[in-house]
């Protein structure tokens, strides 16, 4: 085995990044109507959109299933070998089929596309090769050629593998941009894990009904600091007819006291900080966050539909929630 110094490697390495690099950026020149026809027959398409490829344009295959499946595009993976075999009953008429085969010869994808053609299915294909039986074959056809792969070798796939998985996510950018696909929506997608919490929604970790620390317009500053005490959030909202007209925070209790004098007669209204930060119930928890770091505050008051308070979050809920 040949020794390879450090620098030797690193060149390996940087050969290889050049390559697939540029190879993506090639995708970029040639992309044509052929890539607006495609993402307008998924939109028309009623089924799922169904990606298959073998080997390791399989493994490319069942990532762009699954991104086109969490950004709101229906999909699924079909293995060819197995469609074969029965797994063809998957398919329906109004699927759309996504084959990648880099040489369009991929002997288990031919295999089941004169029978998903028979079925009236309608068909992308990803390939390096003009002419090839599965350009013929397809309905719609994105090259996805390279000029050359990163192996030294040129046999194990690198470079085509890069650029199919660039085409496959262009496509389902596209297609949740035309969708109008939005982080709720993601959100309600992705429960779980660290992006889940990140996307939990407000109204999930506030502190609602007579959680809320609230005082009423005129209220004493004596009465402000119990419910302050009480409700052991650091601050209290000041309400008027049902309609927030401030806050009360440890902070404007502090700057009170350092004015001079007495300030527990004074009214809640003398010492109060307007126009209090709130944020709609339905938010991202991921959104709440940002507008606690960009006002240096550590809770929001957070208002339904109609505008009313209706809880609190706190930067310790985001916390114990793993948000932050």
């Amino acid at each position: 085995m040949k020794v390879f110094n450090k620098e030797e490697t690193l060149s390996t390495a940087r050969r290889v990044i050049d390559i697939e690099s540029r190879a993506v950026a090639a995708l970029a020149d040639r992309l044509d109507d052929s890539f607006s026809a495609a993402v307008e027959m998924i939109l028309a398409a009623t089924g799922k959109v169904v990606v298959s490829g073998m080997g390791k344009s399989g493994i490319i295959c069942q990532k762009i299933a699954s991104t086109l499946a969490s950004t709101g595009t229906s999909s699924f993976f079909l293995h060819p070998a197995e469609g074969v075999h029965g797994d063809l009953g998957m398919l329906m008429k109004n699927d759309i089929l996504m084959a990648i085969s880099n040489s369009g010869e991929t002997e288990e994808i031919i295999k089941i596309v004169p029978l998903v053609k028979r079925m009236g299915i309608k068909m992308i294909a990803l390939t390096g090769r003009k002419g090839s039986t599965l350009e013929r074959y397809a309905d719609v056809t994105l090259d996805v050629g390279v000029a050359e792969e990163a192996c030294p070798l040129g046999l194990a796939p690198t470079a085509s593998t890069t650029a199919c998985l660039a085409m496959g996510d262009a496509i389902a950018v596209a297609l949740l941009e035309r969708k109008g696909f939005k982080a709720e929506d993601f959100a309600n997608l992705h429960p779980a894990g660290s992006l889940g919490r990140r996307l939990q929604r407000v109204e999930d970790l506030m502190h609602g009904g007579r959680e809320v620390p609230r005082v009423e317009s005129g209220t004493s500053v004596k009465e402000a600091i119990l419910e302050i005490t009480a409700k052991r959030m650091g601050f209290a909202g000041v309400f008027e007819k049902g309609a927030l007209r401030g806050v009360v925070t440890d902070g404007d209790l502090r700057r009170a006291l350092e004015k001079g004098g007495s300030i527990l007669d004074k009214r809640v209204d003398d010492v109060m900080s307007v126009n209090p930060k709130i944020v709609h119930s339905g938010a991202l928890a991921e959104s709440a966050l940002r507008l606690l770091e960009e006002h240096s505050i550590t809770a929001l008051f957070v208002h339904d539909d109609a505008s009313l308070v209706v809880g609190v979050v706190h930067l310790h809920d985001l916390l114990k929630a793993g948000v932050v």
